[in-house]
């Protein structure tokens, strides 16, 4: 089963979850078997929340499913409502709930709470975590807003951020202050921080700025097409999207477009001294689609990276990325296997990766840096710091994020390069201790280096040499005469195949 192995999103559920949990005043009474609780486990250790998720579960047992499992959702139903007192209450199946057809929806519309019921179809077996939060915010949406009088300052709703989203928390501050530049003012943020009284006040905003179309595009939709209410089509991640962000809602409201562009740095920093010797780097990006989409503009146009290949899981997003891909001049991922995205870096071997946690995996096994542009993350990926992906601010997090793994990388290789330096070999102590530095033990040997084919063995000479070549393009060189002597019939790889095969792919 999937879920026994790494995967790129949890079942629809998840994502309902993470609509109610980044709400106030909105409970989930969700009908799942004991064992589905796990996932508050993603709120509580991942992204370190300090409650707990607002979800009653009925936890069922086997012995239960020969009994009535329909009373277990009902009591749970109203012990949800007596006890947390909501605005609004959703209801849904687990993946595993789900075979059993109880319908919590019917039962919970026939119960008469005094509070609006929203139900939740949401099918397990063919759809995925993004969807059930697109589809859970939608359905909120649809049952609670309404068409009222427009603010009479210039608004906006932001829409789209939830909880366990990737620097979520942090976009919104940003996207705020842009929107304050211009004079505008924010109505409602949903679903993150929204209350069911708040999701009823949508409607008086003059537009929509959809942060996040994996998590919010449905319910943006509805809105523009039975409250009248635009939405923006551009996220600004990158300084190139946030100009063309500002310009959009220009156009959209007819003000004057403004961006205070005095913190921004990226600009700066990738045309200094420092970064050139980054330009050309060859990059694979996989993600989300929003992401990805942002983070091969900023790599190409930006940070004057090559795009060597890029993809996304997420199924919905699919033909942006196919067209990206091709405007790329390259073919695109679309999978949520995590082990094809795998052997897709491994043929392309770049010399960076741009993706989520499970590429940062990859990229250790295979010694590749990786910098985390996009959800699934773990728990390093939501800092106590200020750190958002949007606006002026997210572009310079975006350029010490991408940069610093390489130039970590490059003084690692440098170290590695001298360790043979009477001042910097292992056996010299420290040098300011002077000459009464004390000798340190050597390290053992180096392990061999690992061949990718069985029949090609390293000499201790080769594998010395490859061990000077930076950690970020090793492996391609290691592949690369590989492939050389294979073509050659050599089962052994020395100092001289290793520069033939420099050479040969050198021309």
């Amino acid at each position: 089963m999937k879920l026994s192995v790494w995967t790129y999103e949890g079942p629809p559920h998840v994502g309902a979850m993470r609509v109610a949990t980044g709400m106030k005043g909105l409970h989930y009474v969700l009908h799942a078997p004991q064992g589905d609780t796990y996932a508050d486990l993603l709120f509580t250790m991942i992204e370190r929340r300090n409650h707990r998720p607002p979800v009653s579960y009925t936890t069922f047992q086997a012995r239960d499913l020969g009994a009535d499992t329909a009373n277990l959702f009902k009591t749970a139903c109203q012990d949800a409502y007596e006890r947390f007192q909501p605005e609004a209450i959703i209801v849904g199946a687990s993946c595993t709930a789900e075979l059993i057809q109880d319908d919590p929806g019917g039962m919970a519309e026939t119960m008469g709470l005094p509070v609006p019921v929203i139900a939740l179809e949401l099918p397990s077996y063919q759809r995925k975590e993004n969807f059930g939060a697109d589809e859970t915010f939608f359905q909120i949406t649809r049952a609670l807003a309404r068409k009222q009088e427009r603010t009479p300052q210039v608004s906006a709703n932001l829409i789209g951020p939830t909880a366990l989203g990737f620097r979520h928390r942090d976009d919104i501050t940003e996207v705020t202050t842009l929107l304050e530049e211009m004079g505008i003012r924010v109505n409602v943020v949903a679903p993150m921080g929204a209350s069911p009284s708040d999701i009823a006040k949508l409607g008086a905003a003059h537009f929509n700025v959809l942060m996040y179309p994996e998590t919010g595009e449905a319910a943006c939709r509805w809105m523009e097409r039975e409250l009248g209410i635009p939405f923006t089509k551009t996220v600004p991640i990158g300084v190139g999207a946030t100009r063309d962000f500002v310009r959009e809602i220009a156009d959209i409201t007819g003000l004057t477009p403004k961006l205070d562009e005095t913190r921004l740095r990226l600009p700066w920093y990738s045309a200094s001294v420092d970064s050139t010797y980054l330009t050309g780097k060859r990059v694979f990006l996989f993600g989300d689609g929003t992401h990805v989409a942002a983070a091969a503009r900023i790599a190409r146009d930006e940070m004057g990276f090559e795009v060597v290949g890029l993809g996304c899981y997420n199924r919905e997003q699919a033909r942006m990325i196919r067209a990206l891909a091709k405007d790329f001049d390259v073919e695109a991922v679309i999978t949520d296997d995590y082990l094809e995205v795998e052997t897709r870096i491994r043929d392309l071997a770049p010399e960076m990766i741009l993706g989520t946690q499970m590429e940062r995996h990859i990229g250790k096994r295979l010694g590749i840096p990786c910098a985390v542009i996009s959800a699934p993350v773990h728990v390093q990926d939501f800092p106590a710091r200020y750190s958002p992906q949007m606006g002026i601010e997210g572009a310079n997090v975006i350029f010490d994020t991408w940069v610093h793994p390489l130039v970590m990388g490059l003084e690692e290789h440098l170290l590695h390069m001298f360790r043979e330096d009477f001042e910097f070999h292992d056996d010299a102590g420290a040098s300011h201790h002077g000459q009464a530095a004390v000798l340190r033990v050597a390290d053992p040997e180096p392990e061999p280096i690992a061949s990718t084919s069985a029949e090609i063995i390293w000499l201790s000479d080769a594998e010395k040499e490859l061990r000077k070549i930076p950690f970020f393009v090793r492996g391609k060189a290691r592949r690369n005469t590989e492939h050389f002597a294979t073509e050659r019939g050599l089962n052994e790889i020395g100092i001289d195949t290793l520069y033939e095969a420099k050479a040969h792919f050198a021309r």
